[in-house]
């Protein structure tokens, strides 16, 4: 089935939750960022003249007055910047057609006035908002009653913590991050991933087939162990396991000897009841809590996965990371990293829900980038790519079912923690479906091996190069 959008065609896909109004923001195909670097350099030296300064003076002034000059354009660009190319006609509805408004102090937004996204999720997350129907509906339209510009509120949450925290990224503080998110309550993270207990995208086999979340994440436990040539008695290790489910699949199903590793300590425990549960006995696979920084180097793996934990490794020290999973590595071993990217041909809308993931949902996982970026930091540590795969419509698909399962939950979820959680999951889950769907943020599925001339190419030689 078709659907027009003004001259826009859409089909509609049984495997993923389908956009209603996908409509495209302003963001870097507008953004002048020439005239930007031309103000941030003139005005100190402009500044410099002007009172007969020192040179000297000029780089001093150049580190703050950048900063206060690159914000201020950047609020200003948000909020006065026109979509590129946008072919969506959008329903033109009145605002309190979306949301009920139910603190006087933004009595200011009716009408066709939109609100900063930012200033209503958390709004809503006050209670000051409520929705006027399902989330991802309203969230589907939401170009029709939210403007995407950024606020003071996300300019000081960028400063004093997105920066500090990315800048440093100690054990302590990956610890503490770690274990305040993922020690919340295995039942917190039941009532949307079901049970597989799987919290990294799963994969459609047919975008014609509408499959159970679960059949999803079997698709993907699947294509892991196949991709990476899982033979029996191999050591296996995966980094940042999560609940342990791969560990226990690749143990029990291609009979390699695994071990997960994990800073939850609720999911070390989980992990390790699931191996059991799987019929694996403890001398072939393992959760362990710990650090990955601490993993013993020795003996080597011959298979070593992560996926959507080197997010959390940051910017800062990814390349250390990669280098060090190359020493843990065989010389004839492969390595297969899943991790959640960015678009270089960013929209504003990007940068606010990213700020929003990184205050409320993964905090401290600030490595997701392009994928040139994440290739380039592989082939500079020593690995050669043999293959990569995009897989954001697969997590939009994904996403949307862990939805649907917390919609379900939300009497149990609210009884327990508390309207305020379970309604930034349901903008979280939500907004995610539609972001991963329309590209704003992606995954990447990438298989790599040492980039040794000894290195046997010709086993990794498959039909899947020809389909």
């Amino acid at each position: 089935m078709t659907v027009e959008t003004s001259n826009l065609k859409l089909k509609n896909w049984d495997a993923i939750k389908n956009p209603l109004y996908p409509a495209e923001g302003a963001g870097n195909q507008t953004f002048r960022f020439y005239n930007l670097l031309g103000v941030i350099l003139g005005v100190p030296l402009f500044l410099v003249i002007f009172y007969r300064l020192s040179l000297w003076v000029y780089p001093f002034l150049l580190l703050p007055l950048g900063l206060l000059i690159f914000a201020g354009y950047f609020l200003r660009s948000s909020k006065y910047d026109s979509p590129y190319n946008n072919k969506v006609k959008l329903p033109g509805k009145r605002l309190e057609e979306y949301i009920s408004i139910k603190d006087s102090s933004l009595a200011a937004y009716s009408g066709r006035n939109k609100i900063p996204m930012e200033l209503f999720f958390e709004s809503y997350f006050d209670g000051k908002i409520d929705l006027c129907g399902d989330a991802l509906e309203i969230l589907e339209a939401r170009h029709d009653w939210a403007s995407f510009e950024f606020t003071l509120g996300q300019l000081k949450y960028f400063l004093t913590q997105w920066i500090p925290e990315t800048l440093v990224h100690s054990k302590k503080q990956d610890e503490d991050q770690v274990r305040d998110h993922y020690d919340r309550g295995d039942d917190f993270y039941a009532a949307f991933l079901g049970p597989r207990m799987i919290y990294t995208s799963g994969i459609i086999s047919d975008n014609k087939k509408r499959e159970t979340l679960e059949e999803m994440q079997d698709n993907k436990l699947k294509l892991v162990c196949e991709r990476m040539l899982m033979k029996e008695g191999e050591r296996h290790l995966d980094i940042g396991c999560g609940w342990g489910t791969l560990v226990a699949y690749a143990a029990k199903n291609y009979g390699v000897n695994s071990t997960g590793i994990t800073l939850g300590r609720n999911q070390t425990e989980f992990g390790n009841n699931r191996i059991k549960e799987y019929g694996v006995y403890e001398q072939q696979a393992r959760i362990v809590c710990m650090d990955y920084r601490d993993i013993p180097k020795r003996p080597r793996y011959h298979k070593i996965t992560c996926l959507e934990m080197a997010e959390h490794v940051g910017v800062r020290l990814f390349t250390t990371f990669l280098e060090q999973v190359r020493d843990m590595l065989e010389d004839d071993g492969l390595f297969f990293l899943q991790i959640a990217g960015l678009r270089r041909t960013w929209q504003y809308e990007d940068f606010i829900w990213g700020l929003f993931m990184a205050k409320y949902i993964f905090p401290g996982a600030d490595a997701s980038c392009p994928l040139g970026w994440v290739i380039d930091k592989l082939e500079v540590s020593g690995f050669e790519i043999h293959s990569v795969d995009t897989i954001g419509v697969h997590y939009s698909g994904t996403i949307w079912r862990w939805y649907q399962n917390w919609l379900k939950n939300k009497d149990t979820i609210t009884e327990k923690y508390g309207k305020r959680w379970y309604r930034i999951w349901e903008i979280f889950l939500a907004w995610s479906t539609i972001i991963s769907r329309q590209g704003s943020a992606t995954c990447y599925q990438i298989v790599a091996h040492k980039n040794l001339n000894a290195f046997d190419r010709a086993e990794l030689i498959s039909k899947r190069i020809l389909s």
